[in-house]
């Protein structure tokens, strides 16, 4: 996520927060040229532009009271999670928490289920009023409720909001008190939804990225770490590819993401693949488009990309294939020469600049139609 340096830190291409103790650090994306605005206001503008290209890409409907409050707020990108995850569990608990029937085995004062008799004449033999059973019982202790109650605890130590935590605490109140689960990736792997569970589907996405990143300083318990960090140029493929789908449908225009084509196959070991970021498909138009967050040196595309975007054209029998940054830059076309002949014009390789940024310094909702407009598919 960083580099250290001499009395300094050096962050990469990860946004997100970092919340150490009651320190928390926001790293915020910045693409365009500067507003000219101050510094509070354009930290604002773009926490505001995060935060929306997270709820565009993971599909979340959380409502943001108003701008001016967004800004305001110094670590909204954490307590947009949190507020997220709060609300999900509140409509979760309205609705009724799942029940599921589950294996139960100790001593009881009433024979019920099986008697278990190897057990309980070992445990039993001085206290013929027990009996050592093994039965079904149907209630809400399941790893649905669990994780769910694990990341309410998690969060009423490390939030910071007085208004969230008085809801975190009120959930905890009529939350069922539930027995400790031990999580980790393959957990989450494994944890299969179904019709009666899926509306645990988005709450349980934010208990995945709040868990997983959390790490409890078990010395003194003062330094907790939580770290919601994002591959800026992962977010920023995956907003365009759900920007030009949602254009696509209107426009009939077919978009495909991370398409997979064979490349090269050794004699041992796997086979070497392309995957183009973006694939278009209209009429009988193919047009790849490969994103990059990071803005090329010099404004010129690097050679590596260009090499890449000819491999994917013949590959894809594409005429066309665009490199796409965020903001305003200079844009510079041309052409590759035949890789038989000589002659120029063989296939295009473009650069293509489109700044996130609508009115009022938002996030532009035309972004996908406008994309395809640059892309001559419109």
């Amino acid at each position: 996520y960083f580099k250290l340096g001499h009395n300094s830190v050096t962050f990469t291409e990860f946004v997100g927060v970092i919340k150490v103790g009651n320190l928390t650090i926001e790293v915020l994306p910045k693409a365009d040229k500067p507003t000219g605005k101050e510094d509070s206001a354009e930290k604002g503008i773009w926490q505001n532009v995060l935060i929306n290209m997270l709820r565009k890409v993971n599909g979340f409907d959380i409502q943001i009271t108003s701008d001016a409050s967004l800004r305001l707020k110094p670590n909204a990108i954490l307590h947009f999670y949190f507020e997220l995850f709060v609300k999900e569990v509140e409509l979760l608990l309205h609705q009724g928490l799942v029940k599921r029937y589950r294996k139960e085995e100790g001593n009881s004062t009433a024979l019920k289920g099986s008697l278990q008799f190897a057990q309980h004449i070992q445990k039993n033999l001085t206290h013929q009023e027990r009996f050592f059973v093994r039965y079904t019982t149907y209630d809400r202790i399941n790893p649905y409720n669990q994780v769910l109650y694990k990341t309410l605890c998690v969060l009423q130590k490390i939030n910071t909001s007085q208004a969230l935590q008085s809801r975190i605490g009120s959930l905890l109140l009529n939350f069922p008190e539930m027995p400790d689960l031990k999580v980790d990736e393959a957990f989450f792997e494994k944890l299969a939804l179904n019709r009666k569970t899926e509306g645990y589907r988005k709450a349980i996405q934010i208990s995945r990225l709040i868990l997983l990143n959390y790490h409890p300083d078990l010395s003194d318990g003062r330094n907790d770490v939580l770290a919601l960090m994002f591959d800026m140029n992962d977010l920023w493929e995956k907003y365009v590819l759900v920007c030009l789908r949602k254009a696509g449908a209107e426009q009939k225009v077919t978009v495909k993401g991370q398409s997979i084509r064979g490349f090269w196959k050794p004699m041992v070991g796997c086979r070497k693949t392309i995957r183009p970021d973006i694939v278009l498909e209209k009429n009988d138009q193919v047009i790849v488009v490969d994103t990059k967050w990071k803005r090329p040196q010099r404004g010129k595309p690097d050679d590596g990309d260009l090499k890449q975007m000819y491999v994917y054209n013949l590959h894809w029998k594409a005429k066309k294939s665009y490199l796409l940054y965020p903001g305003e830059g200079e844009i510079h076309s041309g052409s590759y020469f035949h890789f038989e002949t000589g002659a120029e014009g063989h296939k295009d390789c473009s650069q293509l600049w489109k700044t996130v940024l609508g009115k009022e310094d938002k996030l532009d909702p035309e972004f996908g139609r406008e994309l395809l407009k640059c892309l001559g598919l419109i």
